[in-house]
């Protein structure tokens, strides 16, 4: 912990240099009606004149004109001395006093909008001009020596400052200054990470030396996985549409658990975008997917997957939410629902239900953008392209040919394993998930699994036999025995889609043949850990 005196530091003159003019005003009236003097720079300066404010142009006090078309104007000793002097310091004062620099007490600043500018898909010369010089510079300067100046960089501490202004007879408290300094070097670092993350992708370096990566808070959160860890969520100002910018009409606050899981819903969801579709997602792994005719039906045939499992699941759908579909939703609990859009219906029929989370997200998610993903181990990260392949050649490889329902429903299959853990298989009938094994640490484990669930569903729906008797089956990656395709086989698949590849594919396809299944290679796995 910082040493806490000099404890409070009065404001008497502050620079205000500001891309975004949110606030703006109402802030510099504040400051002035208080007897705080203004410097400013540019279009800030301009603004407060125009509504009537007085002004010191930084050009007047650095004795520089502004050039460069506004590159040059702040980096200046009359602006830096006056950010970083140690006011209790002999020596600091005197070069003060020798020189003419004013000490700036307050520095508001916010940077040109680098990231809203690479996002609206400006040319490189256009993003280049919008990187920041001297305003991170100047926050730098203020926050390191923030045991006397006050450093603001994000509009929405403004009010902060001023109730502690009101608090503090005109003061601010180092325990004020040193939390704002810590959030002006997280702007001035995700600032940085923002552009070398945007430079590496212009000059096409897909792993730089130095990766960067920064967020910013969009939610406290009571707990993480386990009650006993801390946790929040961030966002990294990523454009796709999911649940980091989705909209929540009703319910308590998603936790760390139910991001994860919608996350992944709203993922699996997104890859079916011709007609209805329905992704019901436990831990992270789906427990039904299905296509409809009807969005109610699309759901009713996930649900019919695995009943068991979707009680207190997320539920993900690829289309405008009805009231139908809500009502069918309201018969079990139902943790989360995320759709493209919902109608004045279905919203009226989650009323009742107020711990049911609802949310919308502006479109679905492209499966197929490039993306980066990354996950934390000890001491480092591991970095990838999303997993955003789609294979384009599908090689029929055992002697009879899939019919063309069967690849429709091996093609169906094949989207949904990319989404369920490591090792998975996936039975699909008619284009919906009739049996899901996830995670198992042995492929054939996991075509058991799969086939013992739909044994026991047809059991509970009243079915004469499982629906996995003339399925298609997935499987995220090869077989590396004939075991786990004959496993699959004798759950009453007729037809199997796998990335081939083994050292065994011989055996594996004999065997196809043998047991008189179609099978295809994707030439492309899909590993899910």
């Amino acid at each position: 912990m910082p040493d806490m005196t000099p404890n409070l530091a009065p404001l008497r003159r502050a620079l205000l240099s500001v891309s975004d003019k949110t606030g703006l005003l109402d802030l510099a009236r504040s400051l002035a009606s208080r007897g705080i003097e203004i410097l400013s720079t540019g279009g800030t300066a301009r603004t407060l004149r125009e509504a009537g404010l007085q002004v010191i142009d930084v050009a007047d006090v650095t004795g520089f004109p502004e050039m460069m078309d506004g590159r040059v104007k702040t980096l200046h000793p009359m602006v830096h001395g006056g950010l970083l002097a140690l006011r209790d310091n002999a020596d600091h004062a005197a070069a003060m006093t020798d020189h003419g620099i004013g000490a700036i007490d307050l520095l508001v600043v916010n940077l040109y909008p680098f990231e809203k500018t690479v996002a609206a898909g400006a040319d490189y010369n256009t993003c280049i001009e919008n990187i920041d010089i001297g305003g991170p510079a100047m926050i730098r300067a203020a926050a390191k020596n923030h045991a006397f100046v006050t450093t603001l960089v994000d509009t929405e501490d403004y009010a902060a400052l001023l109730a502690e202004l009101d608090a503090n007879d005109g003061q601010t408290s180092l325990v004020f200054r040193t939390r704002q300094a810590q959030i002006a070097y997280a702007r001035t670092g995700a600032y940085d990470a923002a552009v070398s993350t945007w430079m590496a992708k212009a000059i096409g370096e897909p792993t730089p030396r130095r990766r960067v990566f920064a967020g910013t808070l969009r939610q406290e959160m009571r707990y993480g996985e386990n009650p006993h860890q801390s946790a929040a969520f961030y966002t990294d100002g990523e454009a796709r549409p999911g649940v980091a910018n989705a909209i929540q009409h009703q319910g308590k606050a998603l936790s760390y658990n139910n991001i994860n899981d919608t996350d992944a819903a709203w993922e699996l969801v997104s890859e079916f975008r011709q007609g209805p579709a329905c992704a019901i997602i436990k831990h992270a792994n789906p427990c039904g997917v299905a296509q409809g005719d009807t969005l109610e039906q699309a759901y009713s045939r996930a649900f019919d997957c695995d009943r068991t499992s979707a009680f207190g699941g997320i539920v993900a759908l690829n289309q405008e939410l009805d009231g139908q579909t809500a009502r069918a939703i309201t018969q079990i609990f139902t943790e989360v629902v995320i759709a493209p859009g919902v109608t004045d219906e279905a919203r009226a029929m989650f009323a009742a239900k107020k711990n049911l989370r609802l949310l919308t997200v502006p479109g679905l998610a492209d499966p197929a953008s490039a993306a980066v993903a990354y996950k934390q181990v000890a001491g480092g990260l591991l970095v990838q392209d999303r997993d955003n392949g789609i294979p384009q050649d599908f090689r029929i490889v055992t002697k009879v040919s899939p019919t063309e329902q069967q690849m429709t429903d091996l093609r169906f299959a094949w989207s949904v394993a990319k989404h369920v853990k490591s090792n998975a298989i996936v039975y699909v009938r008619d284009g919906a998930t009739v049996g899901v094994g996830a995670g198992q640490m042995s492929r054939v484990d996991s075509a058991m699994i799969a086939a013992k669930k739909a044994e026991r569903m047809a059991q509970a729906l009243g079915l004469p036999e499982p629906l996995t008797k003339g399925s298609a089956v997935a499987s995220d990656a090869f077989f590396p025995f004939a075991d786990g395709l004959l496993e699959a086989a004798a759950a009453g698949a007729s037809c199997v889609i796998q990335p081939g590849g083994s050292m065994r594919d011989d055996e594996v396809i004999a065997a196809a043949d043998d047991a008189g299944l179609a099978m295809v290679f994707t030439g492309m796995r899909h590993f899910r850990h």
